[in-house]
């Protein structure tokens, strides 16, 4: 088995791992320097790094890694702590270093107008694998987006059909108006997509929310959604609204501890509304009307 096959495999899939390396040793220990182990996100394992508990705790801790996608060093004494016995003749110490290996961050743009182009532009810097998708081939083809995933030059229910994002993706809906930004949302938050961001304004991002739940879209839905999508840099021009949309997809992707702005705030102000209605409701009702004249 070639462990740079298996990892390479195990991006192709969309999947996530973490790889453990000896990186330094001193005195004997049951292995040897750069023996690696592969640790799959479904827990199987490909390769050794010697067995035993220091296997099983290079396990564990590889787990915890491909979660929070940062890298480890782990330093172990196998011959101050008996629990690191493993029947031979060892008293070495060594280190053990583990690196997340993550599968390719895919990002749709539902839009190839102006901002749609820039974002393209620096998310190519940035390492995504870049899919366009536009109704208008004058403006979703090959010779715009030169180094494109992919490019999908269909109506949009078409293009749905032809996508699968993953738990990984970013969906980016920037398309030229207020009907293919709702028909878009309509599909992107029915997806296991980690991150969906709409352009737009809070007002029209409030219309496009309410029409969905008349649908019957489900509200709970919209939780994860962010819009207005970005983080807030002042930007105005095209250009730099697509850096404060790449500011936000670097964050979710980088998991940054601190909240990011998403739907959170609509569904303050519905809980603020729905009580003032309540409020409203009630003080009605404890009111005695006045008898007719």
């Amino acid at each position: 088995m070639d462990l740079y096959e298996e990892i390479v495999q195990l991006r192709k899939d969309g999947r996530r791992g973490a790889v453990a390396t000896i990186v330094n040793v001193r005195g004997s220990i049951p292995s040897f320097r750069t023996a690696k182990m592969l640790v799959r996100d479904d827990g199987s394992i490909a390769g050794t790094i010697g067995g035993g508990c220091v296997e099983a705790e290079v396990w564990q801790a590889a787990r915890e890694v491909m979660e929070s996608e940062r890298p480890r060093t782990l330093t172990f004494d196998l011959n101050n702590d008996p629990k690191y016995d493993t029947g031979l003749v060892c008293g070495g110490t060594l280190e053990v270093f583990l690196e997340p290996i993550l599968p390719p961050a895919e990002l749709y743009i539902f839009g190839a107008g102006h901002v749609g182009a820039s974002l393209y532009q620096i998310a190519q810097i940035l390492g995504f694998d870049v899919t366009m998708v536009d109704d208008r081939e004058a403006y979703a083809n090959r010779e715009r987006f030169p180094h494109a995933h992919q490019i999908i030059a269909e109506d949009f229910e078409k293009a749905f059909a032809q996508l699968s994002p993953s738990e990984s993706s970013h969906i980016v809906i920037v398309t030229r108006g207020h009907r293919e930004d709702m028909r878009v949302l309509r599909w992107a938050v029915q997806t296991p997509a980690g991150y969906v961001g709409m352009i737009g304004s809070k007002r029209k991002t409030i219309k496009i929310f309410e029409e969905l739940q008349k649908e019957g879209v489900p509200a709970k839905l919209f939780d994860r959604v962010h819009a207005p999508i970005g983080l807030d840099i002042g930007a105005i021009t095209p250009e730099e609204i697509a850096i404060s949309i790449a500011a936000e997809l670097i964050a979710k992707r980088r998991n940054v501890e601190r909240d990011l702005p998403h739907m959170s705030w609509f569904q303050r102000r519905q809980s603020v509304t729905d009580s003032d209605q309540r409020t409203l409701t009630a003080e009605t009702q404890s009111t005695p009307r006045k008898p007719a004249d």
